[in-house]
Parts: structure tokens; C-alpha cells; sequence
């Protein structure tokens, strides 16, 4: 029996706060359109993101991926700066 391969899902932010010890807060933006009037707007999304070495720091650009949840609120990780 094959496994398979399991499709982590990715996202592109700026990190807003990087006040925790090991977290960092990445603000997370989609564009979104009004079912009725049809108008574009943005979405924001604030993740908590694990940041191990705190080498990520405010107004940096990073790529997000899924990860196992580790702790309450944190289901994420920072993967790369970009």
C-alpha cells in the first residue's frame, strides 16, 4: 500500500510582531471580491508562526507553510524569507 503524499498548503506574509520567544505573528493578505457589487478588497489574516531561532524579525517577508500544531494557536512555520 502506497502513502501519500501529503500537500501542505503555503502562504506569503510580513511578519507584524516578533515580540515571543519562538513566534512570530505574520500578516497574511487575499484579495477577496464582493458576491453582490462585484468589488475587490483585501483580507487580512493575522497567523501565529513558529520563528525557532527568532531570526525572523517586524517587516520582514516571509513564505508560511502548514505544519502539526504546536501549541494552541500555533499550526504554522515560517519556511524561507523572501
Amino acid at each position: 500500500m502506497e502513502k501519500k503524499k501529503r500537500i501542505y498548503r503555503k502562504f506569503e506574509g510580513e511578519v507584524v510582531s516578533d515580540k515571543m520567544e519562538k513566534t512570530a505573528i505574520v500578516k497574511v493578505d487575499r484579495k477577496a471580491i464582493h458576491p453582490k457589487y462585484k468589488k475587490r478588497y483585501v483580507v487580512s489574516k493575522r497567523l501565529k508562526c513558529e520563528n525557532p531561532e527568532n531570526k525572523y524579525k517586524t517587516g520582514d517577508m516571509v513564505e508560511i507553510i502548514e505544519c502539526r500544531p504546536l501549541s494552541k494557536d500555533k499550526r504554522w512555520r515560517i519556511s524561507k524569507k523572501i
